[in-house]
């Protein structure tokens, strides 16, 4: 179950993002924390960061388990997208103003029982559903945003696997293991910051 943010939380989480990574490009050591956090914005939840640039993916780096308070968590998952995201280049001081932020606080996952493949199929919910996938050690994960990209469950689950480094079809194999949250997620613009 979503707990939904008030729009001056999601604001707050929001701004927070931009001045962090502000402060990483002008090597600022301020450490700006909210004056008043509200218990929702203390609570321990897993978060993902996700920078946008020009309608394209910038960066997006997370934490799926709900292991610090969320500022915290926005705030380290956004310098990390900003510049630890291997598959980008470091962000330059230039690109700050085209960068668009996207925060996605999730619920715990939970273990997907299912039977078959066909079961499987049956209880995704596209657009709803963000999905783990794992085998062994490796492991790969798609917000539920990513339905808008990949709206089929065939292709979204096999672009899983080859994320994770499996082959294309490993999610329906019986040693792979399926986990689903869901998240609420709020952008700059959705929020008219």
């Amino acid at each position: 179950m979503i707990t939904t943010l008030t729009d001056d939380d999601r604001k707050t989480l929001l701004r927070l993002a931009r001045f962090a990574i502000q402060s990483k490009l002008e090597k600022n050591t301020l450490n700006q924390i909210p004056q008043k956090l509200t218990p929702d914005l203390k609570e321990k939840r897993g978060c993902f960061v996700t920078l946008h640039k020009n309608g394209g993916l910038r960066g997006c780096i997370g934490s799926i388990e709900p292991k610090k308070p969320l500022f915290e968590g926005v705030k380290e998952n956004a310098v990390n997208a900003a510049f630890r995201d291997p598959r980008f280049s470091p962000l330059q001081p230039h690109e700050l103003a085209d960068i668009e932020i996207e925060i996605s606080v999730l619920t715990v996952p939970e273990e997907l029982p299912y039977e078959n493949v066909k079961e499987l199929k049956q209880k995704l919910k596209p657009g709803v559903h963000g999905v783990i996938l794992s085998r062994g050690w490796q492991q790969s994960t798609f917000l539920p945003q990513v339905w808008e990209q990949l709206a089929d469950v065939d292709s979204f689950l096999t672009h899983l696997c080859l994320k994770a480094g499996m082959e294309a079809g490993c999610w329906q194999h019986p040693d792979t293991k399926i986990q689903l949250y869901e998240a609420e997620y709020f952008s700059e613009s959705t929020c008219q910051i």
